[in-house]
């Protein structure tokens, strides 16, 4: 999942201001194949939709989306550059609108019978979802919202390494499929900084199943006002090496900064 990110990135690099030249290509498919993105829903979900658009326009696999709330338009980014996505890959992209987390749980489960199955699953706001009353004769499967988070996390992994199985038996060039998802922490919209590393119930369960953790964090520094930039935010992907990781080195650390103009823009930049 990883490698869908840093194509993101890659892609509307502020380095260039532009695409990245098609013949670079993507980054090889990474085997950490789960990744939770922590910070504000407004970026989260416009990284969410670049991640959607980006795979399934640039390497044309496909995409199921989930999320309680239609969405409305894509980022303006996304609008700029519409002239140059596949307008077939486009078609490539399932969005789904589950109330409930049992809605959900009950969609993520039923992926397997697609005849042409997703190579990623994207879900906005799990918090959302986790926060919701769970109706129905199987309410009392889940005890709290870490039992929810627990249950929904170890689907979302379960149906995903079910769905690489059988693109793999297939012979698609589309495996693995990946899984990206968004969690908004529970903290003060007026509080200076966000602290991300702060222990969270529901954070600490979700870091359990998935491999990697892309952090939004505000830069409250000069730079967007040198930049004419609206904001600067970093942005850190990091993770632990998983077992089947073959390549030495270290753990899985990139960090990026993100730019929000007045016009509705985003870039990127490698720091």
């Amino acid at each position: 999942m990883t490698d869908i990110l840093t194509l993101v990135f890659r892609t509307f690099s502020s380095q260039t201001g532009q695409k990245q030249d098609p013949s670079v290509g993507p980054p090889p498919p990474s085997l950490r194949c789960s990744t939770l993105v922590v910070g504000e829903h407004r970026l989260s979900r416009s990284v969410l939709l670049l991640a959607a658009v980006t795979a399934a326009s640039e390497l044309g696999i496909r995409v199921s989306f989930f999320a309680q709330t239609r969405i409305q338009s894509l980022p303006v980014c996304l609008q700029r550059c519409s002239a140059t996505l596949n307008p077939e890959g486009l078609k490539k992209i399932a969005f789904s609108y589950p109330r409930t987390l049992e809605e959900l749980l009950q969609q993520v489960a039923s992926l397997h019978e697609s005849p042409l199955p997703p190579s990623l699953i994207i879900v906005d706001r799990l918090d959302g979802f986790l926060q919701e009353p769970v109706a129905g004769s199987h309410a009392g499967f889940h005890s709290g919202e870490e039992s929810g988070a627990a249950h929904l996390s170890a689907l979302l992994c379960d149906t995903a390494a079910f769905l690489t199985e059988v693109l793999e038996q297939r012979g698609s060039s589309s495996a693995p499929c990946r899984v990206i998802a968004s969690f908004l922490l529970n903290v003060d919209s007026g509080q200076e900084s966000r602290d991300y590393s702060a222990t969270d119930p529901i954070l600490v369960v979700l870091d359990r199943y998935f491999q990697a953790r892309c952090t939004l964090d505000q830069d409250r520094s000069y730079e967007a006002a040198a930049a004419a930039a609206q904001e600067v935010w970093r942005i850190y992907l990091s993770g632990t090496k998983s077992p089947e990781d073959c390549e030495d080195g270290p753990a899985l650390a990139q960090e990026w900064k993100l730019f929000t103009f007045p016009d509705g823009l985003m870039e990127f930049k490698l720091v």
